[in-house]
C-alpha cells in the first residue's frame, strides 16, 4: 500500500508522544516513574503514572495540520469539562495538579486529565448510555462559554480530504468519490452557516452538545459512569450526539430526554446528522496511511453509506 506508515513508524509515533507526555509532565512538576499506555488509536492516552494524571495526545491529523492545530478546541474541551465538574456533573475532570491549558512538546499538543479507575470486563451499555446521553444536554444547556457552530463536522477537513483523495484512487472508487462530492455540495451549507441550518429546520433549538458520540464515550468509573472525551464540543442540534446509533438508540435517548424535560429526537435532523457522519466516515479514509487499520473499521461504513438514501433525503 502506497504511502502507509509501518508498524515501526506507528511504533515510533507513540514512542515520541509518549516521551513527549512525561516530558511534559515533569517540566510542570508531577513525578512520573511509570508511563503506561491506556489507548492509542487518533490519539494517546497515557497514565503518568504514580501520579493521578493521564495525558492525551492527538497524533493522527489530516496531513495538512501540523501536530499542534488541535490546541483552540483542546482548550475548549478543558473549559467545558472543568464547568461539568464545577456543576457536580459527573465528568472526568482536567487534573488540578497542572494548569488548564494545551501544552506543546515536541510537536504535541497535550491535555492533562484526573485519572480515574475503569471497570473491567464489561461490555457498554449502549442504550443505557443513550439515556444518560440526555442529561447530559440537560446539563449543557446552562454553559456559559462560547462555542463554535457544527465544528464537530470539521467542513474544512471534509473539503479538503475530499480533494486529496481524488488522488488516492486505491483508498475510494471514482463512483464513490463523486457522490461523496455531490452530497457534500448539498449537506456542506446546512454545517457551515447557522443562519441556513434553521432556516431548513425551523424550531430546531441550538445548544452546547458534545460532538463526539457521549453514548460511545461514557467511561465506566468504578464509582459510576462519567462523561468523557469533549474534544469536539460545540454548538449544535442534540441529534449530532446520536448520529447512526440506530433506532434502538433513539428510543433510549427520548427515554431520558422525557425525564430531563427535554424535547424529542427530531426525524429529519437525524436524517441530516447520519449523512453528515457517515459522509464524515468515507473522508476519514484520507486518514488510512497514518492509521491502516481504518481501511478495517471503515470498510462496513462505507457499505452502509452506499445504500443509504442520498445526502439523507435533503437534495429534494
Amino acid at each position: 500500500m502506497t504511502g502507509f506508515v509501518t508498524p515501526q513508524q506507528m511504533a515510533e509515533r507513540t514512542r515520541a508522544a509518549v516521551d513527549a507526555a512525561v516530558g511534559a509532565g515533569r517540566r510542570l512538576g508531577l513525578e512520573v516513574s511509570d508511563a503506561t499506555v491506556l489507548h492509542d488509536l487518533f490519539s494517546v492516552v497515557v497514565h503518568l503514572a504514580p501520579s493521578p494524571v493521564v495525558a492525551r495526545i492527538p497524533t493522527v491529523l489530516p496531513h495538512w495540520a501540523g501536530c499542534g492545530s488541535p490546541a483552540g478546541r483542546q482548550q475548549a474541551e478543558l473549559d467545558v469539562a472543568r464547568w461539568l465538574a464545577d456543576q457536580a456533573v459527573p465528568v472526568i475532570p482536567p487534573s488540578p495538579l497542572v494548569p488548564r491549558e494545551p501544552v506543546q512538546r515536541d510537536g504535541f499538543s497535550i491535555t492533562f486529565w484526573q485519572y480515574a479507575e475503569q471497570v473491567r470486563g464489561e461490555e457498554p451499555d449502549y442504550m443505557a448510555n443513550c439515556e444518560l446521553t440526555a442529561g447530559l444536554h440537560a446539563a449543557l444547556r446552562a454553559y456559559p462559554g462560547p462555542l463554535a457552530f457544527m465544528s464537530a463536522a470539521e467542513p474544512q477537513v471534509v473539503t479538503e480530504s475530499l480533494a486529496w483523495l481524488r488522488g488516492r484512487p486505491d483508498l475510494i472508487g471514482a463512483a464513490d468519490l463523486d457522490r461523496a462530492r455531490r452530497e457534500w455540495q448539498v449537506l456542506e451549507p446546512l454545517v457551515r452557516s447557522r443562519a441556513a441550518f434553521e432556516a431548513r429546520f425551523p424550531g430546531i433549538g441550538l445548544q452546547p452538545v458534545h460532538g463526539d458520540s457521549p453514548p460511545a464515550n461514557i467511561f465506566p468509573g468504578v464509582d459510576g459512569p462519567l462523561y468523557a472525551d469533549f474534544e469536539l464540543v460545540m454548538l449544535g442540534p442534540v441529534e449530532w450526539d446520536l448520529a447512526a446509533i440506530g433506532p434502538d438508540g433513539e428510543a433510549a435517548y427520548d427515554r431520558g430526554a422525557r425525564r430531563h424535560g427535554l424535547r424529542p429526537l427530531d426525524a429529519g435532523v437525524m436524517g441530516f446528522v447520519n449523512a453528515v457522519g457517515m459522509l464524515r466516515a468515507v473522508t476519514c479514509l484520507a486518514l488510512a496511511p497514518q492509521l491502516p487499520v481504518l481501511l478495517e473499521y471503515l470498510g462496513p461504513a462505507v457499505d452502509e453509506w452506499r445504500a443509504m438514501e442520498f445526502a439523507g433525503g435533503l437534495a429534494g
